[in-house]
């Protein structure tokens, strides 16, 4: 089963919130972060941007976050946006 964005999002800024990425690194990947909190799937859209945008977008913006669990969140999201 297939989470929603929002829910992936959440997990994001659980790792932001613990120190294990500062989105400041690459201050281009946070628009998109919050974008994808208010995503429910795939087929959503934010404002005039796709949801499968926002997330590759955010994946192209986010290489800096690394670590157990930034590969397995960029994994779920490459096979979402598939």
């Amino acid at each position: 089963m297939t989470r929603l964005i929002s829910e992936i999002a959440e997990e994001v800024y659980a790792d932001i919130r613990a120190g294990k990425w500062s989105p400041r690194s690459n201050y281009a990947a946070l628009p998109y972060l919050r974008a994808m909190k208010s995503l429910g799937g795939i087929n959503d859209s934010y404002g005039s941007d796709s949801a499968k945008s926002v997330v590759l977008y955010f994946l192209s913006n986010a290489a800096t976050w690394r670590g157990e669990t930034a590969r397995w969140i960029k994994a779920e999201l490459k096979e979402i946006v598939k």
